[in-house]
């Protein structure tokens, strides 16, 4: 399988050495394909790098790993996503980090779905620390937990397996709408790392699942 990462910074990278790990095929998709490049090669050989469009018609599964506020701008640089699966890591948190900017009526991904209708786009990643996934995806010896949401039941089942697949554990929450109580779970978990000073080697589950 082939994994487009949209992005080059540290929740970009936690996830190639995840999935590179794991034996997937990974390409960087960066506006600047020099900086994808360069970020590219400390991985070695497993991950490559291209312009937004060259890596998104390369993939199989497209992960969205930059800010929201920049989501749009990547969606339009994307080209086309129909029958793609697209990731959102994306958490709408406000500009000072003290909570999220949208939730109860919408949510990040169900935004990112109206600006590509004809993707499958599924929540996931979100309530990970960019550490955790650099130190291999666990959190105290524990596999961390991956929530996933999204309307495409099939979709869901596939993004479950790459996370099962890759070391972690995937959690499906429910339809895409869901996202909504994602991502506030993901505003709790970095009010509690940055918030209240407990780090980002930490990471939200739920036990007897």
């Amino acid at each position: 399988m082939t994994l487009a990462i949209i992005g080059t910074g540290n929740m970009a990278k936690g996830l190639a050495k995840v999935f590179s790990r794991a034996g997937n095929a990974v390409v960087f998709g960066s506006r600047d394909p020099s900086e994808a490049a360069s970020v590219a090669r400390g991985f070695g050989d497993t991950v490559a790098a291209a312009s937004i469009p060259e890596a998104v018609a390369k993939a199989d599964m497209v992960f969205l790993a930059v800010p929201y506020d920049a989501v749009a701008a990547v969606v339009k640089a994307a080209g086309s996503l129909a029958g793609k699966i697209v990731v959102d890591l994306t958490n709408p948190m406000k500009a000072d980090f003290s909570g999220l900017a949208i939730g109860f009526s919408t949510s990040a991904a169900e935004e990112i779905a109206r600006l590509a209708p004809q993707a499958k786009v599924v929540k996931g990643f979100n309530t990970l620390f960019a550490s955790v996934l650099q130190n291999g995806g666990e959190v105290a010896g524990t596999p961390a937990t991956v929530l996933l949401a999204g309307d495409d039941a099939d979709a869901v089942a596939e993004v479950g397996a790459l996370v099962n697949s890759a070391g972690l554990k995937a959690i499906v929450a429910g339809p895409l709408a869901a996202s909504r109580n994602i991502e506030a779970v993901a505003a709790l978990n970095i009010g509690l790392g940055y918030g209240q000073g407990k780090g980002t080697d930490i990471a939200p589950t739920w036990v007897g699942i």
